[in-house]
């Protein structure tokens, strides 16, 4: 089963988008991965345009430098954590954080931490909306980042995308 990986390590595969071979699926707005992965995304901006990460289940990105990272996975035991701790390790890797946000929320008939930060990633500064939900031995995350100039802009849709979000039955 595939580990944990910090969003850092995602980030970083988005600016060399490269294309991994798998047997995941994405159509009509739904997503199916092997492992019992899937779930269903809200509107998809016009701006942004999908990449293909090896890290991510999905992995968006406009001209002006904002990415949307949308993962899933089922049944590791370390996920077993409070939703603190699973946003804390999705952000691992960046420094100087100041959080605007943090709440727990009812999302998707669970709860969800959802978390709006300033954080700088390899000293550039970022501004991060994040939503980290537990469901059926699955762990979502769902994550908007952006330079500071670009967040409120982008934010919108974001918010519309993410909080559309459902989990749907795997085939």
């Amino acid at each position: 089963m595939r580990e944990r990986t910090p969003l850092v390590v995602a980030l970083v595969a988005l600016m060399g988008a490269a294309c991994s071979a798998n047997t995941a699926s994405f159509d009509s707005g739904v997503f199916r991965a092997p492992g019992g992965v899937a779930f269903r995304v809200g509107e998809i901006a016009p701006e942004w345009h999908r990449v293909e990460t090896g890290d991510t289940a999905l992995a968006f990105r406009d001209d002006r430098g904002a990415s949307v990272l949308v993962d899933g996975r089922c049944g590791l035991r370390g996920d077993d954590v409070p939703l603190v701790a699973l946003t804390n390790q999705l952000v691992m890797g960046t420094t100087d954080r100041e959080y605007a946000l943090e709440e727990t929320i009812a999302f998707d008939h669970r709860e969800a931490r959802h978390t709006v930060m300033r954080a700088k990633l390899d000293g550039v500064p970022m501004v991060w909306d994040l939503y980290v939900m537990k469901k059926d031995a699955c762990v979502y995350d769902i994550v908007f980042v952006a330079p500071p100039e670009r967040f409120e802009s982008g934010r919108g849709a974001f918010e519309k995308f993410a909080t559309e979000f459902h989990t749907v039955e795997s085939s």
